[in-house]
């Protein structure tokens, strides 16, 4: 099994978990949800030498997404990553709620990724797992071998992601999480959009949502 890190920086106003999942050995690294500040995640990845090779969004969300332009900027080869059912969320500024709370932002993926799809970076496997309900294509990545699972908007510590705003859906996140999320291992570390970590088996047993 890679050794891999995980770091975290909560980040715009909304306070946003962006993470960083660095191989310890290559120092490769990926970034998941840049949710703003640009030149501090640039800046971070110049001073650890860290080598960017993807950008994972876990859905369109503004407050996911304020600093995938900058990173662009500065690294153009490094692909954007996106369920494929909320590809028109990212582009779409009523719909990725930026026209709500800032200024609109349209943006478009490089990559599309679908439900059950496997990727290998950081020398271990990367899955795809469509957990729709917070937006009707929110995708979490689950690295099985390190027990982590990166579920964005989808399930929190003590609760669940809002399902109010356009494509969301509330029944559907709730039977989503239970069969999709709550299958995998107890041990499963769940690295939330907001607030602090979990685990499955810790939500599976005290989330009052369940």
């Amino acid at each position: 099994m890679q050794k891999l890190i995980v770091v975290t920086n909560m980040l715009g106003d909304l306070g946003t978990n962006c993470y960083t999942v660095v191989n310890t050995a290559t120092r490769e690294a990926v970034i998941i949800d840049p949710a703003a500040n640009s030149s501090f995640l640039i800046g971070m990845i110049k001073n650890q030498q860290y080598k960017l090779v993807k950008i994972f969004l876990t859905h369109g969300h503004f407050d996911h997404v304020g600093a995938v332009s900058g990173l662009k900027e500065a690294y153009p080869d490094v692909p954007v990553v996106i369920g494929k059912n909320d590809e028109d969320i990212l582009r779409t500024p009523a719909a990725n709620l930026s026209m709500m709370f800032d200024e609109p932002i349209s943006l478009k993926a490089d990559e599309l990724v679908s439900d059950g799809e496997e990727l290998s970076l950081l020398g271990t496997t990367i899955k795809c797992i469509e957990v729709p309900g917070h937006t009707k294509g929110g995708m979490c990545y689950y690295f099985e071998e390190n027990g982590y699972l990166f579920d964005g908007d989808t399930l929190f510590a003590g609760s669940i992601g809002r399902s109010d705003f356009p494509t969301g859906d509330g029944e559907a996140l709730l039977t989503n999480i239970s069969e999709k999320l709550f299958t995998l291992p107890d041990e499963t570390v769940v690295y939330p959009g907001h607030n602090s970590r979990t685990t499955i088996g810790r939500e599976k047993e005290t989330n009052p949502f369940f």
